[in-house]
């Protein structure tokens, strides 16, 4: 309620004055700023914190997201507009001044983690902005009160909610993003970011969904489908390859529901993107529901089949039990998944499945639980993502006659042996691969590749092999991954048309580099935005208004010292 935090406004047009700095007038001040000299003694800490920490867009910021890769596309975009605005992105939490706490409501332990992080920073006395699907389902939460909130549709707007968090005020922006009535996917793409990996670029195609899963509480903070325009996106795809970037996933609720909304499909934006991708760049596709891609599968497997794109799907099926599927209304039945399947294995040969399945859902049987069982010894998915269901609230399965929490444990726990009884990369020993490299392992051991299925492929760490396409002579096979030893006499080949950004640094500013012999521009900072309300201006006419209102308030200032 309002009356818990007296400083809560309901929209940052409520803050805005014409006294408050511009973003380039802030940039410009922070080097204009010069500390006034005095003796230790006098120091006083409340001129020290109005000198330092109540000028916005001086703070360090430490950043944390849970979640999907389209969280952690949002996150991205967050980071790269508050450090173009001046804010300092930092890995250490410990020293920034403001904690931007990027949620995911899938589960309760990813909950759990955001709610306990909410506290640390509180105990810390740090600021703390909180964005993501957790604060969007549930605005209205005990552990979120006074603090200000990001919507999921609203990260565009993150430097705004920033200052005014950071001067002491609560801001919530919560609402959908419409043209003509029309919901949009969301804010616009071309914003500046600093991606995680240089890289990879992480394109959200459509926010949303069509479905209404009793379990899922995503679609309480995502809500509908809402689709980008195929342009738009490829024009996202240009950019990131000028920027370096070898490698795409392409993200959303439900990738297959894509267009549905706009009058197009899935198929037709793959088809546009490929043309798009250089040579030897890659695109991975992301979760699809089989409902949506069952009248694409002839189209689906000449795309997967193409060499620019990765022979992976990610196709959950949650259960094998028609009688748990209809509970979860997931509008399919085990046949459906099953053709979708089966369709792709015999049309795109050697193609990766993956999928995920939830254990222990209300009035899920033994029978049930024994038929997804038998699924995965069928088809031995090399890639499964096995959860124990938790009742989300406001759910319809959170008020359903739940099992046991002893059952839940032990199916998921049965269900894990069976998955490690089998290895799926023992057959492709004495294989030879061409890999794109585009990571580092988690112990820094290795550089981390992928092949043509998406498979996981560990290579020397050799600086020359990151972002190349090289060949590589499998030697070794685990639960997750293989072992690649490169061809002596084979020669990296670099797919990436310009120079990748430096880690940290922020995509989408001017940056003139050269592209196959020619000089080229990333978008500069006078094409962004600066949105107040409804409005958006840009940043020069906005220095412009402020100089302006400055002059007039000198003439009024003189005419009213001349009269009286």
């Amino acid at each position: 309620m309002p009356s818990s935090c007296d400083s809560l406004m309901e929209d940052i047009e409520d803050m805005v004055s014409s006294s408050d700095p511009t973003p380039h007038e802030r940039q410009s001040a922070r080097k204009s700023i010069i500390p006034r000299s005095r003796k230790k003694k006098e120091l006083l800490s409340d001129e020290e914190l109005q000198a330092d920490s109540l000028i916005p867009g001086t703070q360090k910021i430490w950043m944390k997201t849970w979640g999907c890769s389209h969280n952690n596309s949002d996150g991205e975009y967050m980071a790269g507009q508050l450090a173009a605005s001046g804010y300092k992105m930092t890995d250490d939490p410990t020293e920034a001044d403001v904690w931007l706490l990027n949620s995911c409501t899938v589960k309760n332990p990813a909950e759990d983690h955001f709610r306990n992080s909410i506290k640390k920073a509180q105990d810390q006395q740090k600021k703390v902005v909180v964005a993501g699907c957790v604060p969007q389902a549930q605005p209205r939460m005990d552990y979120l009160k006074g603090l200000s909130i990001i919507g999921v549709q609203q990260i565009d707007r993150v430097v705004e909610v920033v200052d005014e968090a950071v001067k002491g005020h609560s801001v919530r922006l919560l609402g959908q993003k419409k043209d003509g009535g029309r919901r949009l996917g969301g804010a616009r793409l071309d914003l500046p970011k600093i991606r995680k990996n240089p890289l990879i670029e992480i394109i959200s195609i459509n926010t949303g969904c069509l479905n209404a899963c009793t379990y899922c509480k995503t679609k309480h903070a995502r809500g509908d489908l809402a689709s980008y325009p195929i342009e738009e996106l490829a024009e996202r795809a240009r950019q990131s390859f000028q920027e370096g970037v070898c490698e795409i996933w392409l993200t959303s609720e439900d990738t297959g529901a894509y267009g549905r909304d706009i009058g197009t499909d899935l198929p037709t934006l793959l088809w546009r993107l490929v043309e798009e991708i250089p040579e030897g760049a890659m695109l991975r596709l992301g979760m699809t529901n089989p409902p949506y891609i069952l009248e694409h599968l002839e189209e689906m497997a000449k795309i997967l089949n193409h060499p620019r794109v990765y022979a992976f799907l990610h196709v959950p099926v949650q259960s094998a039990s028609d009688s748990v599927l209809m509970d979860m209304k997931r509008e399919y039945c085990i046949d459906d998944f099953k053709r979708v399947v089966d369709f792709l294995k015999e049309r795109v040969p050697g193609v990766t499945i993956a999928t995920d399945i939830i254990c222990g859902f209300p009035g899920e049987t033994e029978e049930d639980f024994q038929a997804t069982i038998d699924l995965v010894k069928a088809y031995r998915f090399p890639s499964l993502f096995i959860n124990q269901f938790y009742p989300r609230p406001g759910t319809p399965a959170a008020r359903m006659e739940q099992v046991p929490a002893h059952v839940k444990k032990q199916r998921t726990k049965e269900l894990s042996q069976v998955f490690h009884s089998y290895n799926p990369y023992d057959h492709k020993v004495g294989e030879r691969q061409h890999v794109l490299v585009t990571e580092e392992s988690f112990d820094s051991q290795y550089y981390v590749a992928h092949n043509k299925y998406y498979e996981q492929v560990l290579v020397p760490k050799r600086v020359e092999f990151k972002g190349k396409m090289i060949v590589v002579d499998i030697y070794e096979a685990g639960k997750h991954f293989m072992k690649g030893k490169p061809v002596e006499d084979s020669k990296p080949f670099t797919p990436s048309i310009a120079m990748p950004l430096q880690k940290g640094e922020v995509s989408g500013l001017l940056q003139e580099q050269k592209v196959n012999g020619v000089h080229v521009s990333a978008p500069t900072p006078s094409s962004c935005t600066f949105s107040i309300g409804s409005n958006s201006l840009d940043r020069e006419m906005l220095k412009k208004i402020g100089i302006g209102l400055a002059l007039a308030a000198v003439i009024l200032a003189y005419i009213v010292q001349r009269v009286y």
